[in-house]
């Protein structure tokens, strides 16, 4: 896991209900049973603090960062897609967008992140529109139709490729089940905030996947639900100790003091 993605992580489910702020001392912390090493950390924040996404400022703890307004923004979208909240039914109409020229690369990332999908090199669908469109392709030169799909080819098979999207929702499934049984009442709030991050984290990477499509548009026996029950069952599970081990952290870095591991 690396010290930037995880910072994203740590803002967006923990600090940003926390006044989007913390004490790099307890970013530092937090980061700890991730196994991510303070030096790590800190040259994280300061490629986010160039890029947009954190501002400096002082706390009475000591040095901190704060979210920018940017990436308040971004996290808020992102919280809405990772707990599916907000997301009304589908119209039956795509989003259509076509461009003068092949998108560059990190634009075609940020289209797809955006749950678009390419039927060509310049042309992206999506069946729902974004807001973010017009500013990721701010100065490309396009062209945008909202259209219904009556009769013909098969616009989400080739649009995206739900096989594999589908083998990833079972890989997650197989893959965190360890993670996340390991957890009982026995175990600390800092072993259930560990697995708890780790569950979230590897869920997120579906943001940048699963365009998150109307069940209309979903093939029977769609493996995201199950994967999706899965999510949902543990992170809620596994919330109430992790929120305890994070204020405990914010807590020691205000006193300066350390972490006690052995709470539960």
């Amino acid at each position: 896991m690396q010290a930037r993605s995880a910072l994203f992580d740590l803002y967006g489910d923990y600090l940003r209900a926390r006044g989007s702020r913390a004490p790099v001392s307890a970013l530092v912390r937090l980061l700890a049973p991730l196994d991510i090493a303070a030096p790590a950390v800190r040259t994280a924040v300061s490629r986010m603090v160039r890029q947009g996404w954190l501002h400096p400022l002082r706390l009475a703890a000591g040095p901190g960062y704060l979210l920018t307004p940017k990436a308040a923004r971004r996290l808020d979208e992102a919280a809405t897609r990772v707990y599916r909240t907000g997301r009304g039914g589908w119209d039956g109409r795509y989003d259509m967008i076509l461009l003068h020229e092949p998108a560059a690369r990190r634009d075609a990332d940020r289209l797809t992140y955006l749950g678009y999908g390419p039927l060509s090199e310049q042309v992206w669908v999506a069946p729902r529109a974004s807001e973010e469109v017009e500013s990721v392709l701010t100065g490309t030169g396009y062209e945008r139709f909202s259209a219904s799909h009556t009769a013909g080819s098969d616009i989400v098979g080739r649009a995206w490729d739900l096989g594999r999207i589908g083998q990833s929702y079972e890989d997650f499934v197989e893959q965190l089940r360890p993670v996340v049984k390991t957890i009982t009442p026995r175990s600390t709030d800092e072993e259930a905030y560990a697995a708890r991050f780790r569950l979230v984290h590897a869920w997120r990477s579906f943001l940048f996947q699963d365009p998150q499509l109307p069940a209309a548009l979903l093939p029977p026996g769609w493996p995201g639900v199950k994967a999706a029950l899965f999510f949902d069952k543990h992170a809620t599970r596994l919330r109430p100790a992790a929120d305890r081990h994070v204020e405990r952290c914010l807590q020691a870095a205000t006193r300066g003091g350390r972490v006690g591991f052995s709470d539960s």
